[in-house]
């Protein structure tokens, strides 16, 4: 476990320091795949591999979500404009070991309704990382989600789901972000999984464009994401993607 937890640490800051540098640079008028060659070379110059790039054929080195698009947005020419939000998503491999963590981005000034589903979202994955130690069940994460999210009128999306994490880029368990409380497996110090919810301001539904990667709103509403890597320790939890700037959560909206 402790091989297994400082391993993974390392990769997931390395995650996170690239959504770092990501934020130094979003504003309207960058296109997306000038955030992609940020992420690979920052990356790279930490002597680590992007796991995304190549992965079951997926052409570039991270992913970018904008506005009702859910999941899985590959980079491209398009320009980001005034208003858009848009999830940055990568995962860096080191030393064998994989980090995974996405955040949320406003470009310039986004609507008041953007701004409220970003930080539901957040808050969601936070307080649901909050209810992760030894013997509690896994459908507790998501029953947390759940709540607060639909509280708040949104919707979980339900297509996609957190993962275990290692050496292996997706294993089990699966991670549901709704659910019954007290519900599946229960939880063992040691285990690494992420917790990533995707919550739609409209309703859950999605569907993958011709792409096959791409996931987007079926009602075209905004979509918003965020992820940890997160170990079970013997007392509770361990996240590893923590940004060591303290930028977690926009710092814009803060």
């Amino acid at each position: 476990m402790i091989e297994s937890f400082e391993k993974t640490k390392i990769a997931g800051e390395i995650a996170a320091g690239a959504l770092d540098e990501v934020n130094n640079i979003i504003k309207p008028g960058i296109s997306t795949i000038e955030i992609d060659k940020l992420c690979y070379q920052y990356i790279n110059d930490h002597k680590a591999f992007s796991a995304p790039l190549y992965y079951r054929g997926y052409p570039k080195s991270c992913c970018t979500s904008t506005n009702h698009i859910v999941c899985h947005g590959i980079p491209s020419d398009k320009v980001l404009m005034d208003g858009d939000i848009v999830n940055v998503d990568v995962t860096a491999i080191k030393d064998g070991w994989h980090g995974d963590t996405s955040r949320m981005f406003m470009v310039g000034e986004c609507s008041v309704k953007a701004k409220k589903l970003i930080k539901v979202t957040y808050d969601a994955m936070m307080k649901a990382i909050t209810v992760i130690k030894p013997n509690t069940n896994i459908g507790n994460i998501g029953y947390t989600i759940q709540k607060i999210v639909e509280a708040e009128g949104f919707s979980v999306v339900k297509d996609f789901c957190g993962h275990g994490i290692g050496k292996k880029f997706h294993e089990n368990p699966n991670v549901l972000h709704y659910g019954e409380k007290n519900s599946g497996q229960e939880l063992k110090a040691g285990m690494i999984f992420t917790v990533e919810p995707m919550i739609n301001f409209g309703k859950f539904e999605t569907k993958t464009l011709k792409d096959g990667w791409t996931a987007v709103t079926k009602d075209k509403s905004l979509s918003a994401q965020f992820e940890h890597t997160v170990g079970v320790t013997k007392e509770g939890y361990e996240i590893f993607t923590l940004s060591k700037k303290g930028l977690n959560f926009p710092p814009n909206l803060k």
